[in-house]
């Protein structure tokens, strides 16, 4: 198969020397020769291109996909790489004189590896980007675009050969609704003749089958899918900080340049990716055991209280939920170093006073922290000695919420209402405020402590108000 890689040797060593990443990297194939196009066939090409609107692909087929080369690549004509790209093929014919693409010899010279490459001149140029200078720079061998045929990107996926209003017609799923999910999830607006991708075409079973069901209308259907893109997307920016920070920057100052580092990404990605999907969906199974197990456990509760059977145990435990205030402020005008020495303090501060008061940290959130106690009056005094530690230690100051009550423990995790309660609670508190729910209350008033009466208050997820007290020293 072709390959079209520039000559990095001389900075694969030096950053393979510098970063842990990096060994010996095999001598790369010399860069197939430029076709020089003359400024007459550009003219003409920029000419085709005025005024374009996006195509409609309903004129050509995909039928021009050729067969698979002996590394597996399906091989494009022209037409073909237009087609699963959304351009036509006089763009795909300027890329060839901009020595972009190299086509190989033979009647489908392009491969799936060219996709990504085209999408992506087409996005800098849709930008404003000049593709003289962009051509200019490859010319000089300052930039490449050999990294996009990477095992990376070939999981992007490329247009199938069924169109949306195919796709619906197939199965049942309205064009409106399947054009407004599709949209919330992140992917293009759509238009009825074009051809659907590969990835929305794995998406399309399972709205078919929630459509089908009327489990789900269209609201929730859109809200389920902006979770979704916004969930994920979290995921892959936090990825993206880390690959930034812990590769991308030390390659550099290791004396590489920008193509070296896009090269060796690419290699480095091979491997990280497979498991990463793994892990993920592993991740994804895991909060689905603890949402369901959270929802089965209230059922439980409700059902108990509604008979009249939800007494109240011998020993009463507490829940405490602590949150920083401003931490994510705070943490995007210092940065991601500075949120982890705060985290890291906020940790050894929270684990040292649970100790002292016969609790347990159970799970670290980011910017606060859920605690655990034998008893309500353990809870109270830890909260009141941390939102007092916090300010003296540099840290933001802390609003706490404490409820007593029954907890379920299952599977390291802690459920019920009293957990969801402390929550609620620890959200309406102020900065520096310990707040608790009546049966903290009535547990126990630990030494040098009171609590002063706020009233009953109306709290998310509650459909009753709840009475709260403030903790304050005595």
């Amino acid at each position: 198969m072709r390959r079209v890689v520039d000559d990095y040797g001389s900075s694969v060593e030096r950053a393979a020397e510098l970063h842990p990443f990096w060994q010996a990297v095999p001598e790369p194939e010399p860069e197939p020769e430029q076709r020089a196009a003359s400024s007459e066939q550009r003219a003409a090409s920029s000419e085709q291109r005025r005024g374009h609107e996006p195509v409609s692909l309903t004129d050509r087929s995909v039928s021009s996909l050729a067969p698979w080369d002996d590394d597996g690549m399906k091989e494009l004509s022209a037409s073909g790489l237009a087609d699963l790209v959304g351009v036509t093929e006089a763009e795909v014919q300027r890329l060839v004189e901009l020595g972009i693409l190299v086509p190989r010899d033979g009647p489908a010279p392009f491969l799936e590896t060219d996709v990504p490459k085209v999408r992506l001149v087409a996005a800098c140029e849709q930008a404003g980007l000049p593709m003289e200078g962009i051509t200019a720079a490859i010319r000089a061998g300052r930039l490449s675009f050999a990294f996009l045929e990477g095992a990376t990107f070939q999981r992007w996926a490329v247009r199938s050969p069924r169109t949306y209003r195919q796709v619906s017609q197939d199965t049942g799923v309205p064009l409106d609704t399947l054009a407004a999910v599709l949209e919330s999830m992140g992917f293009a607006p759509m238009a009825p003749e074009e051809f659907i991708r590969e990835d929305e075409r794995e998406i399309v079973p399972l709205l078919a089958r929630s459509v089908s069901s009327g489990l789900l209308d269209l609201a929730w259907l859109t809200r389920v899918g902006r979770a979704h893109a916004e969930g994920l997307r979290l995921i892959v920016m936090a990825w993206h900080g880390a690959y930034r920070a812990q590769f991308e920057g030390p390659v550099l100052t290791s004396g590489a340049d920008q193509q070296t580092v896009m090269s060796l990404a690419a290699q480095l990605s091979a491997d990280f990716l497979p498991l990463l999907d793994t892990a993920l969906l592993a991740t994804f199974r895991r909060q689905q055991e603890l949402v369901w197990t959270e929802g089965l456990v209230e059922r439980i509760e409700n059902e108990l209280e509604a008979a009249g059977m939800l007494g109240r145990p011998g020993r009463v435990p507490a829940m405490s939920f602590l949150d920083l205030v401003g931490y994510t402020r705070l943490t995007e005008e210092r940065g991601d170093q500075a949120a982890a020495v705060l985290a890291e303090a906020l940790a050894v501060l929270v684990s040292r006073s649970a100790r002292e008061h016969d609790g347990v940290p159970v799970k670290w959130l980011g910017d606060g922290v859920m605690v655990y106690f034998r008893e309500p009056a353990g809870a109270v005094l830890a909260a009141l000695d941390l939102v007092a530690q916090l300010p003296a230690a540099g840290l933001p100051p802390a609003h706490v919420g404490v409820a007593a009550g029954p907890v379920v423990v299952q599977g390291g995790d802690y459920f019920g209402r009293t957990v969801n309660l402390a929550a609620r609670i620890a959200a309406h508190a102020a900065a520096g405020q310990v707040l608790v729910s009546q049966s903290v209350a009535e547990s126990a008033t630990p030494q040098g402590v009171r609590f002063a009466a706020l009233g009953e208050q109306r709290l998310e997820g509650f459909a009753r108000p709840v009475r709260l007290l403030e903790a304050r020293r005595a």
